[in-house]
């Protein structure tokens, strides 16, 4: 019990440190930062930068990359505890093995971003991992519910399910609105360029591919289709918006326990928070601290719906029943051994609606 619970406290400062991880590269991004040291893992051939140039932005792209260096640490300690510990059936592995499959995935991703000079896809897919390490470690973190609870109300976790699909949609949007520079685009709200429709090109908006050999720093796409991205992602918002907080509210309402109740709360909040960033990110000129908050602000949507998820799908509990008269009795039944405490421990895990 004391080991799975030093892996928790393991997991949950990796979860803090892969939140930090991620608002530091939005910081990086929106500093324009990205490219501050073109070589990788070092700057300009050293372990840190050096006197001249623009060493400010090679300081913001290093000490994001220490500080994601030390997370790769800790979840290679995380996978080989998982792996000595493999026996234990109260010990995940799969998850966090699936969790060091991302984070090197992560790696190499970091180092396509400064060799392929930040582009879209590349950046908006390490945003992505980001988050999905972020996601994982918050799993691991969050003890389960061992002890016997009542099932979650019918069609909860179906809506959870779906409400995540919203989510990773949303945050796929939002990555791709700010790797093109286009939080810009829309100055004004709730129109854009102070129409409610404006004119867009959707048609290059979403263009997976620009070509070889192309400097995507401050975007390179018109205008046009910058307000298109913004636009989208705006929309996007509405609807995640309105889905989270729906499921925010149902799962409060509907809830059996003090802790599915708390996530459901959790979830509302985050959403309410996030859209308020949002809005007025925008009135106030995207000022570069709120824009960094913004981004944090997805992070807490994310370990805010991990949270909701883990109390719907909480682990297998040990439920005790009476053992039979006879064995309490101390007349055991032939071949049978005698129940410790004249219980009889079965496991039931909760399948899913």
């Amino acid at each position: 019990m004391m080991q799975r619970l030093w892996f928790r406290r393991l997991a949950f400062c990796g979860a803090v440190l892969a939140f930090g991880v991620v608002v530091l590269g939005a910081w990086v991004r929106l500093t324009d930062a990205g490219l501050g040291c073109p070589d990788w893992p070092g700057c300009y051939g050293h372990l840190y930068p050096q006197p001249g140039g623009e060493i400010g932005k090679a300081w913001h792209e290093m000490v994001h990359r220490y500080v994601a260096g030390s997370l790769i640490v800790i979840i290679a300690a995380l996978l080989s505890w998982a792996v000595l510990r493999r026996k234990d059936p109260d010990q995940p592995l799969r998850p966090v093995a699936v969790l060091f499959g991302v984070v090197c995935f992560q790696g190499m991703l970091g180092a396509l971003t400064v060799t392929l000079k930040l582009k879209p896809l590349i950046v908006t897919g390490h945003l992505l991992g980001g988050l999905t390490t972020l996601a994982l470690l918050t799993w691991l973190a969050i003890k389960p519910e061992t002890h016997a609870v009542q099932p979650p109300p019918r069609g909860l976790r179906t809506f959870a399910l779906l409400a995540s699909a919203v989510l990773c949609i949303q945050l796929f949007l939002g990555g791709w609105t700010s790797t093109n520079y286009a939080a810009v685009a829309c100055p004004d709200f709730p129109t854009c360029q102070r129409s409610w429709w404006p004119a867009m090109d959707f048609r290059d908006a979403y263009v997976l591919q620009q070509g070889p050999g192309v400097d995507y720093e401050g975007g390179v796409l018109a205008n046009p289709a910058r307000m298109a991205i913004h636009f989208t992602h705006r929309l996007g918002a509405l609807v995640a918006g309105s889905v989270l907080l729906a499921l925010g509210m149902l799962t409060l309402g509907r809830a059996r326990s003090r802790r599915l109740a708390g996530a459901g709360m959790g979830v509302a909040a985050a959403v309410l928070l996030q859209i308020s960033i949002g809005i007025a990110t925008v009135h106030f000129g995207i000022p570069l601290p709120l824009a960094t908050l913004h981004n944090a602000g997805a992070a807490l949507l994310v370990v805010s719906m991990v949270w909701l998820l883990r109390a719907l799908w909480p682990a297998a509990a040990v439920v005790t029943v009476p053992a039979p008269a006879a064995a309490s009795q101390g007349m055991p039944r032939p071949g049978v051994p005698e129940p410790p405490g004249g219980v009889i421990p079965l496991r039931r895990a909760f399948r899913p609606d």
